[in-house]
């Protein structure tokens, strides 16, 4: 039988054990935190993340990462920050299969995509990428959904297609891993721009504006940082950023349209809670520098969430800028 470990138990993590164990897999949900794993093992269910959805009694609910022993995928689904912390655990045990990331952004340190810091922990280990437009709540729910497994080992992204796929889950494999990170690490940002719009009241063709040249911004950095440029063309560029922007699912989304309303920085992750995307514009801007090109929308993203620059003088001097090509 094929074992499946996911470690981290937020609404990703569940819908992804579910989507292993529905596929006829021994699935475990690891979490860090034992109040977590009494809560989940007492009441099969999170109300908060994935509501009515319940996890079967022979998912194994544990916060004993001896569990991963055996594993042919061990998939890491806690937030970007604890990444490389799950990663140096994970050194101590030996036989724990094909790494799956399935979490977006970057390490605020060195700046690296999670699969450099997963394979700098883990050298021996194949790494893949699972990402795309997914939201918990729906794939929880066996919505049809469609995302990509992107490995620089194409043998390992067809093990994990042909262990995660599904009727509902359809996967596709790439090979290009840089261009699938960076698509899922930035949408977030551009994301947080369209709540924005939102809470200001402003309409589809700002929004529709502001998702097109999001995405050329989220290409231009990422072929400079050896993605290809097509990639951002599909699932895990496009597809990803219509979903984040487009959806109150997206933590991103509506921790940007309280900041639209008034609400400030501090307030608003303080009721949204997790939002990758505030952290990845700090460390996007920085890139941009390193490379030395300009991402104006993700510039002034940062711009309004680390040096309190107004929304509206953001906006102002957004549509301020010179005229030029569109290409």
């Amino acid at each position: 039988m094929v074992k499946v470990s996911v470690l981290g138990s937020g609404g990703w993590g569940m819908a992804l054990a579910l989507c292993a164990y529905n596929n006829g897999c021994k699935v475990t949900l690891w979490s860090p935190f034992e109040n977590e794993v009494e809560m989940l093992k007492t009441k099969r269910t999170n109300e908060k993340l994935l509501k009515g959805i319940f996890i079967p009694e022979d998912i194994e609910i544990t916060s004993d990462l001896s569990v991963v022993e055996g594993d042919t995928i061990t998939i890491i689904a806690v937030p970007s920050t604890a990444v490389r912390s799950v990663a140096q655990q994970l050194k101590q045990y030996k036989n724990f299969g094909i790494i799956v990331n399935v979490s977006k952004g970057f390490e605020k340190e060195s700046l690296k995509r999670l699969s450099e810091v997963v394979s700098e922990e883990l050298p021996e280990s194949p790494v893949v990428a699972l990402t795309g437009p997914s939201h918990a709540e729906e794939v929880a729910r066996k919505m049809p959904t469609s995302i990509v497994a992107a490995s620089n080992s194409l043998a390992a992204a067809q093990v994990v297609q042909g262990i995660m796929k599904s009727k509902y889950l359809k996967i596709y494999t790439s090979g290009d891993i840089i261009g699938a990170e960076l698509g899922g690490a930035l949408k977030n940002i551009i994301a947080i721009a369209a709540g924005i719009c939102g809470g200001l009241g402003l309409g589809d063709n700002t929004r529709a504006a502001l998702i097109t040249r999001g995405m050329a911004e989220m290409a231009r950095l990422g072929v400079c940082m050896g993605a290809k440029g097509y990639t951002f063309t599909g699932l895990t560029g496009i597809g990803d950023l219509i979903v984040t922007c487009m959806s109150d699912h997206s933590r991103n989304n509506r921790f940007g349209k309280k900041l639209g309303q008034g609400v400030s920085v501090k307030d608003a992750l303080e009721q949204v809670g997790t939002v990758e995307g505030y952290y990845a514009a700090e460390m996007a801007h920085k890139l941009s520098l390193k490379y030395g090109i300009e991402l104006p929308i993700i510039s002034e993203c940062y711009a309004v969430l680390y040096e309190g620059k107004d929304i509206k003088q953001a906006l102002s001097d957004l549509m301020g800028r010179p005229g030029r090509s569109e290409h």
